[in-house]
């Protein structure tokens, strides 16, 4: 039986649709696979296998998907009396189906392709994560691109298939089944997705060690229905563990405390931060800057010069050259910054329940007198972050507080970051009438996709790219100084300038460390000599940092440790994603994935490539301690703010 005769057999018969609309999605699938491995060429690694990878765990993966989105047409087919089969309002309801069905399959295409061009992967837990913001997310795709262009020619190309396959659409509905025939059929397709769901791996598309080829293997709707399914991963049921008493002891030894309680059961990390002499009651400044690489600035080799203003403070302050983020998205490095936690896989505990009333540094800063602000230029339910920051410590300004005179410009994240220092400029010279020293963490947003600002600011026109973005942040960074030294606080007050993660995270291994690498600046002239810190440092040690510089002494529960006072030998730094946990020590790199997997690595912090080394079991034992208890801590309610009573 020829080609053509085998495909007009599957068509004509009762259940022909549910085999076109597999064909369809297969089809489109495979396109839009050789559309993004094209556009990756240079990142992939051109083998035989990988190729079979790419090809043959592809089409796996697209007819799993394709077991999910046949179930309504099955479920109607199946029910539909045969008697009705025939008649015209079925064959409408066929057309209408089936351009629903074409144009979401070439919708769901174009999104990928944008997908993977700001991500380098196919949907994940960050497109899940998006949908709970679909304002923001609209928003930033009609500045982002011509939408309407968009899908006015999405339409009509669905219309150009559907008019192509007429033939085969109705080809079902001119034979006949018996209920009894249809429900065999039926079950044995809806069995299907039932088997997908409980047997099929998400394992396999990992099968090389080059990320591209992983995930080009994947089907982005079938991967984001595994996100949407697991966005919370609990640790101990993914992840290696150890016997809580050992984990608490490995990690008690790292911090340089006692974990353990008398009877030998683990406590928590609350420690006595003690500092001899008085303590230095400077206000601080807390910027984190969205998205700025430690690759954009000048001072680590870029030669773009779009960074001026902050190449000049890192002249002036003292530099970390050293330092890496945590995660790869805003809501990890607030997590870092405010609870100096390593990140827990799945949900950034922004954003997850029962997260209130936390070990932070507001609190810290709080229980010492200080007013602690948190300043941001959007709305700030986004992400959460009004309930967390709310919640723990800190007193929450958005874009709310400013009236439509005092914003130059605004796109769908939030104002300029001019107008965004502004409102916090305001806010902190409250505090100082008030005679109240301030902390505050102020969040900037203009450097993010549709990278639009005011004109007329830098040499580069808006919503041109990445480096027009980039430069504006980095001129509105340098005005919010000047204007600072000439307020009456600004002798007396600690700067802090840092990304809350790169602009990237892919690359051709799983955890790229150069993606990771971001700058930090401490400036406060009179009180900091421009130098340079060179240690190896986690985002999460920014926190403690800052309060031992300040010479404060405190009960602390956070992982980060004050840099400045490090023992020799304790340098690490965590990087992830919101599944693969990274532990970076002694020129190596511990990565545990959700398969109960620990590998160990010989990365290259230059060029983030990565070659495997001999399992190191005691460093593969610290991350797991250290990310094992950072889980235990919060599941348990261990990693609270527990004020003093006076």
């Amino acid at each position: 039986m020829s080609i053509k005769q085998q495909t007009n057999k599957l068509l004509n018969n009762r259940f022909g649709p549910v085999f076109l609309v597999t064909a369809l999605l297969c089809g489109i699938s495979l396109i839009t696979r050789l559309a993004l491995m094209v556009y990756s060429a240079s990142s992939v690694d051109w083998s035989i296998l990988n190729l079979l990878k790419i090809f043959v765990i592809g089409l796996f993966y697209d007819l799993a998907a394709a077991s999910f989105a046949v179930i309504p047409i099955v479920i109607y087919l199946w029910l539909l009396p045969a008697k009705w089969y025939g008649r015209k309002f079925n064959k409408v309801l066929l057309f209408i189906y089936f351009f629903f069905v074409v144009f979401s399959l070439i919708f769901n295409a174009i999104s990928e392709w944008f997908f993977w061009e700001e991500f380098s992967v196919r949907y994940n837990f960050i497109a899940v994560d998006y949908l709970v913001y679909t304002t923001e997310v609209i928003g930033n795709i009609r500045q982002s691109y011509p939408i309407n262009s968009i899908m006015v020619g999405l339409v009509v190309l669905t219309a150009l298939v559907i008019y192509l396959l007429r033939r085969y659409i109705t080809a079902s509905t001119i034979t006949k089944s018996s209920f009894g025939n249809r429900t065999k059929i039926a079950l044995i397709l809806l069995c299907l997705p039932v088997f997908t769901y409980f047997c099929v791996s998400h394992k396999l598309k990992y099968l090389s060690k080059n990320q591209y080829v992983n995930e080009l293997s994947g089907n982005g709707m079938y991967d984001f229905g595994f996100a949407f399914w697991n966005n919370q991963l609990d640790y101990n049921t993914f992840y290696k563990t150890l016997p809580i008493k050992t984990a608490g002891s490995i990690l008690g030894h790292l911090l340089q405390q006692d974990t353990m309680a008398k009877n030998g059961e683990f406590k928590n990390t609350s420690r006595s931060i003690s500092n001899t002499g008085a303590e230095n009651k400077m206000n601080v400044v807390l910027i984190s800057v969205e998205s700025l690489s430690a690759e954009f600035l000048g001072t680590f080799g870029n030669t773009q010069h779009i960074t001026p203003q902050l190449d000049s403070l890192a002249k002036e302050g003292l530099l970390f050259n050293n330092l890496y983020a945590s995660g790869t998205r805003t809501v990890r490095g607030l997590e870092a910054l405010s609870l100096c936690i390593p990140p827990t896989p799945g949900q950034s505990i922004v954003k997850r329940p029962d997260n209130k009333n936390l070990f932070t540094l507001g609190s810290i800063f709080r229980s010492k007198g200080y007013n602690s602000r948190f300043i941001y230029g959007g709305y700030g339910y986004f992400d959460n972050m009004n309930e967390f920051f709310s919640n723990n410590g800190y007193e929450v300004t958005d874009r709310s507080s400013l009236q439509d005179s005092e914003i130059h410009y605004s796109n769908i994240w939030g104002v300029a970051d001019e107008d965004l220092f502004t409102l916090s400029l305001r806010e902190l010279d409250k505090d100082y009438k008030n005679n109240k020293p301030f902390f505050a963490q102020i969040m900037t947003v203009s450097n993010h996709r549709p990278y639009t600002y005011p004109e007329g600011r830098i040499d580069i026109p808006s919503h041109t790219g990445r480096e027009g973005a980039v430069k504006y942040t980095d001129y509105a960074i340098g005005k919010f100084i000047r204007e600072a030294k000439q307020k009456p606080w600004f002798s007396n007050t600690l700067f802090v300038i840092v990304a809350d993660h790169c602009a990237s995270s892919a690359g051709k291994v799983e955890l790229p460390v150069d993606k990771y690498h971001i700058p930090m600046i401490f400036y406060s002239p009179g009180h900091i000599a421009p130098g340079k810190f060179e240690k190896l440092t986690a985002q999460i040690d920014i926190g403690p940092t800052i309060l031992g510089y300040l010479n404060f002494s405190y009960d602390s529960k956070f992982f980060g440790q004050d840099v400045f006072k490090m023992k020799a030998g304790n340098e690490r730094a965590f990087i992830s994603t919101y599944q693969s946990l990274g532990y970076i020590k002694n020129d190596k790199l511990v990565i545990l994935d959700p398969n109960k997997k620990a590998v160990t690595y010989k990365p290259n912090f230059t060029t983030g490539s990565a070659v495997t080394l001999p399992a190191d079991q005691q460093l593969i034992n610290e991350a797991i301690s250290n990310y094992q208890m950072a889980s235990y801590l919060y599941q348990k309610g261990l990693y609270g703010f527990e004020s003093k009573k006076k």
